[in-house]
């Protein structure tokens, strides 16, 4: 199986962000991408404005773009986008989108930290979610989601060889190397593989040493079930593509049992 992980820095405008992605997947399916995964908040940058005003359903401009360009180029696409939810907050959704599928995971775990409440914004969701492709089992994770091994453990259990975790991961210090740590431990915990597309960091290189807050510091990752890292970005807008074979973690699961 071919994946493609695209980087990229949204904006506040949800039609530009969809213009700016279907180049970006074109370009993964062009690589022979098959499962082409997009960054947390690809169809509004947070902290761009209010989330709720742009905020879409499903069958609307947005998941609906993807999903014409999904059935025209024979691929599964996943993407973050925000649903309108219950008293002004939003649903941060990971839209799943392909031939035959359209439906979305809502993030369960919203950052909630001593410095930032995600859930004053954002509604969380109840429900796992795992999709098929190309006949291997897809679990859905979304950013904050990857500090709860029990999370990606219970999609293992439900079947997932593959867990595709769209993030859009702030920067400062130490947070790049976090960002490495958790996802090398979440394949470690689970025995599945991590495909993990992060917004760009707006700066590139540059701004390497800034907090990119609320947007990314790059450094999308793909790693296999026994941990090692297949392929990591850098901080700039990329499209990466790896190839894998989703019995891996089949074989990895029966080695280390620890499900």
């Amino acid at each position: 199986m071919r994946i493609g992980l695209v980087q990229f820095t949204a904006g506040g405008r949800v039609a530009d962000n969809l213009a700016t992605l279907t180049e970006r997947i074109r370009e993964a399916a062009n690589k022979g991408a098959t499962l082409i995964v997009c960054p947390e908040a690809s169809s509004q940058a947070f902290e761009s404005g209010p989330l709720s005003e742009q905020a879409e359903e499903l069958d609307d401009a947005f998941a609906s773009g993807l999903r014409e360009l999904a059935d025209e180029l024979g691929v599964t696409i996943v993407a973050g986008m925000f649903r309108p939810a219950n008293g002004g907050r939003v649903r941060n959704t990971a839209l799943i989108t392909g031939p035959g599928l359209h439906e979305g995971y809502d993030k369960i775990h919203t950052f909630d930290t001593a410095s930032y409440r995600e859930s004053d914004h954002v509604e969380p969701g109840t429900e796992l979610r795992t999709f098929g492709h190309e006949g291997a089992t897809v679990g859905v994770a979304i950013c904050f989601d990857i500090r709860f091994p029990d999370h990606f453990q219970e999609l293992a259990r439900r079947g997932a060889q593959i867990v595709v975790v769209p993030t859009s991961w702030a920067g400062g210090d130490n947070k790049i190397e976090e960002w490495i740590t958790l996802s090398r431990a979440r394949a470690l915990d689970a025995g599945v593989f991590i495909m993990a597309p992060d917004q760009a960091n707006p700066d590139g290189s540059t701004g390497a040493e800034n907090n990119s807050d609320p947007l990314g510091v790059g450094h999308s990752i793909a790693v296999a079930p026994n941990g090692t890292v297949l392929a990591l970005g850098g901080f700039d807008e990329e499209v990466i593509v790896v190839d894998i074979d989703p019995d891996d973690a089949r074989r990895r699961q029966a080695a280390v049992p620890l499900l």
